[in-house]
């Protein structure tokens, strides 16, 4: 082995002591802050470098006191057995700062930072130390100390300059001093981050945004995963087996059976292209190239929804055909989720075709019409297949609202249907199926009239659809529940009545029709008949056949409804108390100017000068004799009187809905331009017929799902509408009206009667609402087109000038109301008046000398008797056209007839009262006095005893009467 020098060990020594001095050095300097230099390294930018040391473990146990020999001694161990010693080894990483390039003494140095200089020299103090470790191998016990020496100086380098370090504590890493805030980095601590005060508290910061939204991802998806797993694709719903719904007679027998499903599948070949393109025009225009679902139209409509702008569904044809075919139609979070999912994996297991076919095939297009092959053959009479861009865009149109774009069933709402329909094709030319310049030329086209199935024909189709109606816009049952079926419904309607109202109107109006007749094409009719004293609709007549025409016309609403509304304008003078501009208190012996177009007083809404029925002038005339002859200028001055507003009130609180077209607060409201339906003015005229105590009307007597589970109906409050003495001295003046002016053939009825008629404007309708104490009804008689549906005037029909509403409407009104109330015995009208309703008032035109004829009979406004008839006649019976009176002057003032102590009427054929008449009437008036050879001038009709019994057929009419 040789022996060792004993000078090379003094060598080593010294050799490794110098390395220490300058480490040791280097270390004091980067402690202080202060950089060392050494030579020219001092003025070098020093370059950033990374040495790995390797650090000897010292011994696990050393003896206390002298460390030194127990390394030696481990050392001679080592050597002795011939083998190394096997000390434990670590690597560290040390990372050193750029230096500045050049020093800068004058600096003030920052403790706890080592100048790069300093980082150099330890680095290379450590270097050479282990250097010389390595250099004297044979000695152990050197070896061992410059290995300790090299650990003590490499820790130092880590210490932090405060705290000083034992030789008990184990050594500080050397890559925690590397770090940028560490103290071998030379940046000291890291502040700590402030707090947030005040409102900024409130607000999240980035971190929590963030988490939040990663959060809320990661909840989504997996609800997303679970949904899709747990929900299943079901099988088809029950539309295909679903259970019809039964409609009952009042008495349980059976009315009409529904629920028939009349659908036609067909392949999506047997479908025109053009009946494709408008259907997704219509319902989803990018169905081909979007996903099942689109998540930005549902958030869309459900926004649209939370806002008020109606339910929105926000679904593709996907969701739809999913709706359709697979669930139910209720709007639950339920169903939309199932849609949602079912709708995703459908689209995966089905073509785009498959889904469109199935969609055309299952959606609902009304007239009971499920597909579009059945939809084409029940509003065109044609294949889907022969389809052309108009009617496929109708029918595409009607989807969005199969009962209300019906432009047959509801006239009323033609321009909705229209609007739809041009959006179709719009859009069909924005996508590039239709050409701009085909567009540019299309026409709408009208459907057909409905053609079904038989066991809707005759009365039992309008019946069926106007329960259907109520139950929807009374919140009952929803047209979806409806369609579902299973119901039993038993309604208000009574057999032997319906019964009763389809004869008479066959009686007296269909079967006096000609076929080669072009008007009488053009003929319908509708009417109701209402329990006053429930309220219930015991008949309605819709039309000749549902099968044939499908409007019903007792719920149509779009026709004038005429002088039937004046009743409503004298009601409500007497519910308010109302006075003419002269102050006089408005009751049924008021004076009025009657002249033909009067200029109405009190108005500011500009001028306004309504022209009676055929221009004719009445001069001063009671309000009572006025609603006789329905004088246009009395009524609409009377309106202002009591004022628009009010009348208005009044009407919708007897039963007219509010939202009725043309109900408008201006004084032609008098003359009835709002276009109420039949049904409608039924149960206002009820309303009259109890004393003024109004019970919306009712179609549904009971309701049963399955035949056991009952269906509550809804409470059906009465109420008084308006005073008793309002609505019962308005009946005094109806009574008139049936008894001496236009609607004298109510007569036939044999019972106590009141009523109104009414023309609307150029005579397309003719009305008359009557009532007994038992039984309210209207009847209408109208002109509609048979191809386009357009009003159409009545001149002609029936071989007659005209239509008018003292003609048909009340002769089949007298009939009808003769036959339901068979047997069942007469009652009279038990009324309370407007207090001096009785009573003459002052007018400006007061009565000529004489007294009141035996019998109490009204002489020009005095007390009436005998069901308040207004003739001023004797009591007497002419013979042979011999009167009974005595004339006393026997003159005449402008053409005008004076009668016994009666009333002289100016301006001529005006209405004479009293004794022997001379003129009679002129120009069509109607003369009320006895003893008249002839009876009749220009058309009027007299009967003996000098009561009037009206006109008919073209007699003396005034205004809309």
């Amino acid at each position: 082995m040789g022996s060792r020098v004993p000078g090379q060990s003094q060598a080593s020594s010294a050799q490794s002591g110098e390395s220490q001095k300058r480490a040791d050095s280097a270390m004091t300097s980067q402690r202080a802050g202060v950089p060392h230099q050494s030579g020219r390294d001092s003025e070098q930018p020093a370059a950033e470098s990374t040495q790995v040391l390797r650090r000897i473990k010292a011994p696990r146990a050393p003896q206390e006191g002298n460390p030194a020999a127990d390394t030696g001694k481990a050392a001679a161990a080592s050597q002795a057995s011939g083998e190394p010693p096997a000390p434990a080894e670590t690597t560290q990483v040390l990372r050193r700062v750029k230096a500045p390039r050049q020093a800068e003494p004058t600096q003030p140095s920052r403790p706890g930072k080592a100048s790069p200089a300093a980082q150099a020299a330890a680095a290379s103090g450590a270097a050479m130390a282990g250097a010389s470790a390595a250099a004297a191998p044979k000695s152990p016990a050197g070896a061992a100390a410059a290995a300790g020496a090299a650990t003590t100086r490499t820790t130092r380098t880590t210490s932090t300059p405060s705290t000083p370090r034992t030789s008990d504590e184990p050594p500080t890493p050397l890559a925690d001093s590397g770090g940028p805030g560490g103290p071998g980095g030379g940046k000291g601590k890291k502040p700590k981050r402030p707090k947030r005060t005040g409102w900024r508290r409130l607000i999240p910061t980035w971190r929590m945004v963030l988490g939040t939204f990663v959060i809320g991802v990661l909840l989504v998806i997996g609800l997303f995963f679970l949904g899709y797993s747990l929900v299943k694709i079901p099988p088809a719903n029950a539309l295909a087996t679903k259970q019809s719904n039964v409609y009952l007679y009042a008495d349980g027998s059976q009315l009409a059976r529904d629920g028939q499903i009349n659908r036609e599948n067909v392949t999506l070949a047997q479908i025109s292209k053009d009946a494709q393109h408008a259907i997704l025009a219509a319902e989803d225009r990018d169905f081909y190239t979007e996903s099942a679902v689109d998540p930005k139209a549902m958030l869309r409509a459900g926004w649209n929804t939370a806002l008020g702008k109606g339910k929105q569904s926000g679904s593709t044809i996907t969701q739809q055909y999913v709706k359709n075919y697979y669930l139910a139609q209720e709007q639950t979070v339920t169903r939309k989720a199932k849609e949602f999912f079912i709708s995703i994996k459908l689209d995966r297991t089905k073509s785009k075709d498959q889904i469109l076919e199935g969609y055309l095939n299952t959606s609902y297009f009304g007239r009971n019409a499920y597909g579009i092959q059945a939809a084409a053959q029940a509003y065109y009479g044609r294949d889907a297949a022969a389809l052309d861009p108009a009617r496929a865009a109708y029918l595409a149109a009607l989807v969005n609202a199969p009962s209300e774009y019906d432009v047959v069933a509801h006239p009323e709402n033609k321009s909705a249907a229209l609007a739809r329909w041009n959006y179709v094709l719009d859009g069909m030319v924005k996508k590039g199926w239709l050409s701009q310049s085909e567009r540019a030329g299309m026409k709408f086209p009208m459907p057909k009239e409905q053609t079904i199935s038989t066991g809707l024909s005759g009365q039992r189709g309008y019946l069926v659809n106007a329960v259907k109606d109520y139950l929807s816009e009374n919140n009952i049952l929803t047209k979806d529940q409806l369609e579902i079926g299973g119901y039993r419904i038993t309604t208000t309607i009574q057999k032997d009545k319906q019964d009763a109202f389809v004869k008479a109107v066959d009686d007296q109006l269909m079967s006096k029709l000609d076929k080669n007749n072009k008007v009488d094409k053009s003929v319908r009719a509708g009417g109701a008949s209402v329990d006053p004293k429930t309220g219930k609709v015991v008949a309605m007549y819709g039309g000749i056949d549902y099968v044939k025409q499908y409007t019903n016309g007792a719920t149509r609403g779009d026709f004038q409804v005429g002088s039937t509304f004046k009743p409503f304008v004298f009601t409500s003078a007497v519910q308010n108390g109302s006075t003419t501009q002269d102050g006089q208190t408005i009751s049924p012996n008021t004076y009025y100017d009657g002249t033909n177009k009067r200029p109405v007083q009190g108005w500011s809404g500009g001028a306004y000068a309504p022209e009676n029925e055929d221009s004719k002038s009445y001069g001063d005339i009671t309000v009572r004799k006025a609603t006789d002859l329905s004088v246009n200028s009395v009524y609409a001055q009377m309106a202002v009187d009591v004022g628009p507003s009010k009348v208005k009130q009044t009407a919708v609180d007897l039963g007219i809905p509010a939202e009725t077209k043309d109900l408008q607060p201006y004084p032609s409201i008098a003359l009835g331009t709002a276009t109420a339906s039949v049904l409608d003015m039924a149960e206002a005229y009820a309303t009259l017929a109890n004393h003024g105590k109004h019970g919306t009307y009712t179609m549904i007597e009971k309701i049963t799902k399955d035949s056991t589970q009952e269906i509550k109906l809804p409470d059906a409050p009465v109420k008084q509408a308006v005073s008793r003495e309002a609505a019962d001295t308005t009946t005094s003046i109806l009574q008139s009206v049936v008894q001496t002016g236009t609607a004298t053939a109510a007569q036939a009825a044999g019972r106590p009667a009141a009523g109104k008629t009414g023309t609307a404007e150029e005579d397309t309708a003719a009305w008359f609402a009557g009532y007994t104490p038992d039984l309210a009804t209207v009847v209408s008689v109208m002109g509609q087109d048979p191809v386009t549906a357009a009003h159409k005037p009545l001149y002609g029909a029936l071989g007659l000038p005209r239509i008018n509403g003292g003609g048909a409407p009340t002769q089949i009104w007298a009939q009808f109301t003769k036959d339901a109330l068979k047997g069942k015995p007469v009652s009279d009208f038990d009324l309370q008046l407007q207090q001096g309703a009785d009573v003459q008032a002052p007018g400006t035109q007061a009565p000529t000398d004489g007294a009141t004829t035996p019998g109490g009979q009204d002489t020009g406004g005095g007390a009436t008797t005998d069901g308040g008839q207004d003739n001023g006649g004797p009591t007497g019976t002419p013979t042979d056209g011999t009167t009974t009176g005595t004339p006393t002057d026997g003159g005449t003032t402008g053409g005008g007839t004076t009668t016994d102590g009666g009333t002289t009427t100016t301006d001529g054929g005006g209405t004479t009262t009293g004794g022997d008449t001379t003129g009679g009437t002129t120009g069509g008036g109607t003369t009320t006095g006895g003893g008249t050879p002839g009876g009749t001038t220009g058309g009027g009709t007299t009967t003996g005893g000098g009561t009037d019994v009206g006109t008919t057929d073209g007699g003396a009419t005034a205004g809309q009467p």
